[in-house]
């Protein structure tokens, strides 16, 4: 799977949060300030040449969906952020959380409660 730009992002962003979409919807599910037409028309033509979403046609109108889950994507991005930051370990990576001060010890504590409900599964 290919990296997105954050524009990228952004559009796909959007149409994982409306569902199918032509353009202007797709516009309208973005955060402010709103992209030009063009832009956003540029952008979903590379994310189809990507493989990150296709379109139904009608008429002229395209309603474009995407292909890829946000959960796949999310999922590989950590992964490569896990890989290419903190030496494939995710305990690297919670380790900076806690030195940073970001992650407290109540965080911890869900986040090991978390884990250990989903290995009772």
């Amino acid at each position: 799977m290919k990296q997105l730009t954050k524009a990228e992002e952004q559009v796909m962003q959007a149409l994982w949060q409306t569902g199918p979409a032509f353009v202007k919807d797709i516009i309208e599910a973005m955060p402010e300030p709103k992209p030009h037409y063009n832009t956003v028309s540029t952008l979903v033509k590379i994310l189809m040449e990507k493989g990150f979403i296709d379109f139904k046609a009608y008429g002229k109108s395209h309603q474009y969906f995407p292909l890829i889950t946000k959960d796949a994507y999310s999922h590989k991005t950590v992964n490569n952020l896990v890989k290419g930051y903190f030496g494939g370990s995710f305990s690297n990576l919670v380790s900076f959380f806690v030195k940073e001060k970001e992650l407290s010890v109540s965080d911890l504590e869900k986040l090991l409660q978390k884990i250990k409900d989903t290995q009772k599964k």
